[in-house]
């Protein structure tokens, strides 16, 4: 087993974790190549979804991935630990020491030899050094944060609602920093929660008590993308009560308000940073390897660091250039769904001393979800590469889609069928709301 080409994979995300998965069952299943996977945390849940996690309307233990069982299943190894550095000329890499919640060592620091190294740790917020962030924002990077942003909306419900039930002034001021797609998707969920929880016991507090505020520096929200979508959500947020403040930078985020450049004090009970995103920092100080302003890794277009040709990254921890635009490949699930498919075919040429196979993205449009209400977005034309304004019940089913897309990369087609099916069960059974 130790003769075999070993390559490892750091980072259990959308990409890193399909890779894995597509590696294992081809290469690790008949002994071709010893595949591993390093990720600090035990499970998967697809990060697209986290701010359903943290609104309560998705319950995350039904939907994330055991990483130990899953590379069981698909002949891969599994390590857990964060990766802290690397040694390119002994061709390994460290992995941190392991602690528990009380912060006793559990494993001690190890080093991880490969043959070939992928860096697939995905990206954080980004909120650009501004005053207060880090201390007074919430964030939704990983899962641990999206558990923690669901307690503490269900405990300011719950306080809001008694202070209700005794005369007090009892408004909730919600502000979400950003208007990207998960700040507008985030924003929605809010303003569900807001009307479906005094069902479950809080009905002294009422959706109109909560201010929701997505707060956007540029002059529309969804900046990124075609003007028409961002029109179209712009009224579906104001449809459900939801203020959309554009142009609007933060200066400073205090404990219990924001400050806009231009002087203007909004209260916050609950304030979100989901305002940009940046790769990791460690990755700027390791081994050498070249990484741009926001600390992404710089790789060819056949995803090979710049600097060593054993070593890929893919999805949002990597700029990886477009062909025929100045922008490199933008941080999106779907480019790292399309990356993971074409790093498979790479490395599994490498054994047969195979080209790298170039990395072309198709971009298959954006689809923005307004949790139960509605659902907007553009569809590219593969044929005439014109772009199709959708919206409602098609462009939901379009949206659903897509995770399923990667459940299916997963778990293959049958598989997925039957954890569909039982998605639909749990949903007829429980609240609309996971509640604790």
């Amino acid at each position: 087993m130790d003769n075999l080409h070993h390559v490892v994979v750091v980072g259990g995300g959308a990409g890193g974790l399909e890779l894995v998965t597509s590696l294992g069952n081809k290469l690790g299943k008949k002994r071709k190549a010893r595949i591993t996977l390093v990720d600090a945390g035990l499970t998967h849940v697809w990060k697209p979804l986290l701010h359903e996690v943290a609104s309560g309307s998705l319950d995350a233990n039904a939907n994330e991935i055991n990483y130990r069982a899953h590379a069981r299943k698909h002949r891969y190894e599994f390590q857990l630990g964060r990766m802290s550095g690397l040694d390119r000329t002994a061709k390994k890499l460290v992995i941190a020491p392991f602690y528990d919640e009380d912060g006793a060592e559990v494993v001690p620091e190890r080093h991880i030899s490969y043959d070939t190294l992928v860096i697939a740790v995905g990206s954080t917020a980004n909120d650009f050094g501004t005053p207060g962030a880090q201390d007074n924002c919430l964030f939704l990077d990983s899962l641990r944060q999206a558990r923690r942003f669901h307690k503490l909306m269900l405990n300011a419900f719950l306080r809001k609602n008694h202070e209700a039930m005794q005369g007090a002034e009892h408004a909730l001021n919600v502000n979400i920093i950003g208007a990207g797609a998960t700040g507008v998707e985030l924003a929605a969920e809010l303003r569900l929660a807001s009307r479906e929880l005094p069902v479950y016991g809080m009905n002294h507090l009422q959706a109109s008590d909560v201010s929701i505020n997505v707060i956007e520096a540029a002059d529309r929200i969804l900046p990124a993308l075609p003007a028409r979508l961002s029109a179209a959500a712009t009224r579906e947020l104001e449809r459900q009560n939801v203020k959309v403040l554009t142009g609007q930078p933060v200066s400073e985020v205090r404990a219990t308000s924001i400050v806009m450049k231009d002087g203007t004090e909004l209260p916050s009970e609950m304030t979100i940073w989901a305002a940009g995103i940046k790769a990791p920092a460690f990755l700027a100080e390791l081994g050498g390897l070249e990484v741009n302003r926001s600390n992404q890794l710089v790789v060819e277009q056949t995803l090979q660091t710049t600097q060593d040709t054993d070593i890929f990254a893919l999805g949002d921890c990597a700029a990886c250039p477009q062909p025929d635009s100045d922008r490199p490949v933008p941080p999106r699930a779907q480019a790292a769904h399309q990356q993971a498919d074409t790093l498979f075919k790479t490395l599994c040429n490498r054994l047969e001393n195979g080209k790298a196979v170039p990395f072309v993205y198709n971009d298959h449009g954006s689809l923005i979800n307004f949790s139960r209400y509605t659902t907007v977005g553009n569809l590219m034309g593969n044929l005439s590469g014109r772009s199709m304004y959708v919206e409602g019940k098609v462009a939901r089913l379009f949206y659903l889609s897509l995770y399923r897309m990667h459940q299916v990369a997963l778990h293959g087609m049958l598989r997925t069928g039957i954890i569909w099916l039982m998605d639909r069960i749990s949903r007829a059974m429980h609240p609309r709301l996971k509640l604790h």
